[in-house]
């Protein structure tokens, strides 16, 4: 099987000649045909017969190109004859738009080229990257073209050239060859993200760092940080020290972090979870816990019925903006523990007036969540963000009405209460993918929750099935923006650092491809993972 899949990567070559020469002529071809200038078709001088002896031309036919084997797999490849492309350290990257300098420095570091800049001339053996004018095009869509010795890669973003150094990367991986004809590529779905719960387990800058280069080399393009719940709250914060816990990331390490995402063309995704979840928050401010008439701590779950809490909240999430640049946010809104009692308002006599104070006689505590939903978003809009929130921060029946421009992230149908995700879709929602039957991967395996599998994503998962195993209505694909893979630390200890890259190495890898082509792949299981251990 490896050495099918090097010739796979090869991608059909043919007959090579000993020459090294990747620009010579292929046998019968019309220039290996035509007359040396200063020569007839009768004959040639003794000169030139000698000099043709000294430098005989290789005669090589070349095999149809056959489609490169990359993960996620490319949309479409249109194959060609010809030598292909191999990196050389005496080959150049050249870039047509000094915007693309990052990327031309990247992929000329990891193929051992070298990076010449703006350049307008052509030599043998390069690898141009260049920024077109396809007006309306995919932004992430690229079009890699291997012929006559050279490489271009074309997109109408510096995202797409990207991608299409991605793929050239895999390519060639272990001595490979890029084949000779034109990749069009793009992806299905625009959100294509992992997600990692660094509250309840600490990770480190260095172990996040090569995730996020993982997660680049896979067209993945965001990561989520889950970095506030009841156990911890782990990033450093100015505005209030006094809740982050001893092992932390610094902001320091987070801007490390963030810049080397963006250099990849990921978006990092930060979530403060709110109001539940809050426990690590609340251990230095016990005064704003809630408690039920009984005067009993509910766990993790801050009284919004008082104005101390939303300033506290309002607090952190303006000073993350800062920290996190990006266009997305998570606004949580999971398991708020005081709408999971039979009557929240016996229970919770506190919310209960503060919701029919605001928002009349028939508002409820349902109502007053909304509310403090909608005003966090007011808060973190006002940063020019979009923003999500877990489906079971949504309710019926509600007076209040969640802002109209939250995105809902479903995980789960198991809530109290729960509602099909055709029903955020039916009412025009858009919706991201964290299905928990397939997505998550939960430290431990508590709650009935088993480590996904790899095979399980690729054979059975996609962006469509976002509850259970059933796929919701194809009408619905436009609003299902993308998905996640999380990882979720409930018990932290069951597995290392090194355990948890291990394990979510092929589901990784499985939902890239799905989040890339939602249909049949095209390789077997067998076949996807022997492709994965040839890459690496």
């Amino acid at each position: 099987m490896a050495g099918g899949l090097v010739v796979a990567l090869g991608a059909g070559l043919g007959v090579w000649a000993s020459s090294d020469d990747d620009t010579a002529t292929p046998a019968g071809s019309a220039a290996s045909r035509r007359a040396a200038p200063g020569t007839s078709a009768a004959g040639d001088s003794a000169a030139s017969a000698a000099a043709r002896a000294a430098s005989p031309t290789p005669s090589r036919s070349y095999a149809l190109s056959t489609t490169p084997r990359t993960i996620p797999a490319v949309s479409a490849h249109t194959p060609a004859r010809g030598p292909g492309w191999k990196p050389q350290s005496t080959r150049r990257v050249v870039v047509s738009d000094a915007a693309l300098a990052d990327e031309g420095r990247l992929v000329a570091g990891e193929l051992g080229l070298t990076y010449a800049g703006e350049k307008d001339d052509v030599r043998a053996g390069d690898l141009r990257l260049a920024l077109n004018d396809d007006e309306g095009a995919n932004p992430e869509s690229y079009t890699m073209t291997v012929r006559g010795g050279r490489v271009t890669i074309s997109a109408p973003s510096d995202a797409g050239v990207f991608y299409g150094t991605r793929t050239l990367k895999q390519e060639v991986h272990a001595g490979g060859t890029a084949p000779e004809g034109v990749v069009r590529d793009r992806p299905a779905k625009p959100q294509r993200g992992f997600t990692l719960d660094i509250a309840r387990k600490h990770f480190t800058a260095a172990w996040i760092e090569d995730r996020v280069r993982e997660l680049g080399d896979l067209k993945y393009n965001q990561l989520g940080l889950h970095f506030s719940d009841d156990q911890a709250f782990r990033i450093e914060s100015d505005s209030h020290p006094e809740i982050v816990a001893r092992q932390h990331l610094t902001k320091a390490e987070v801007k490390r972090i963030v810049d080397l995402a963006a250099s990849r063309h990921i978006t990092v995704v930060p979530e403060i979870d709110s109001p539940g979840h809050l426990g690590a928050v609340l251990a230095a401010h016990p005064e704003l816990q809630l408690r039920n008439a009984s005067g009993v701590a509910t766990r993790g779950a801050i009284d919004i019925s008082k104005d101390d809490s939303a300033s506290l909240l309002d607090d952190l999430l303006d000073e993350y903006a800062d920290v996190f640049p990006g266009a997305y946010w998570h606004l949580g809104g999971d398991e708020y523990q005081a709408l999971t009692v039979s009557s929240p308002a016996a229970s919770y006599p506190q919310l209960a007036a503060a919701a029919t104070a605001r928002y009349g006689s028939g508002a409820g505590v349902a109502d007053l969540t909304t509310g403090w939903l909608n005003d966090r978003a007011d808060t973190v809009r006002a940063h020019d963000r979009t923003m999500r929130v877990w489906n079971d921060g949504f309710f019926r029946g509600t007076s209040v009405k969640p802002a109209s421009d939250l995105v809902v992230a479903y995980w789960t149908g198991k809530e109290i209460g729960a509602r099909t995700p055709t029903e955020y879709l039916s009412a025009g929602r858009k919706v991201l993918n964290y299905n928990d039957e397939y997505l998550y991967y939960v430290l431990g395996e508590p709650n009935d929750f088993a480590y996904p599998t790899g095979q399980r994503i690729y054979q059975q998962w996609t962006p469509r099935v976002l509850r259970g195993t059933t796929p919701v209505a194809a009408k619905y694909d436009a609003q299902i923006l993308g998905g996640s893979f999380s990882v979720w630390c409930d018990l932290a200890n069951s597995q290392t650092q090194a355990q948890v890259a291990t394990g979510i190495r092929m589901p990784l890898r499985a939902t890239s491809q799905k989040l890339w082509d939602a249909g049949t792949p095209p390789l077997t299981w067998t076949q996807f993972k022997a492709l994965a251990d040839h890459l690496g």
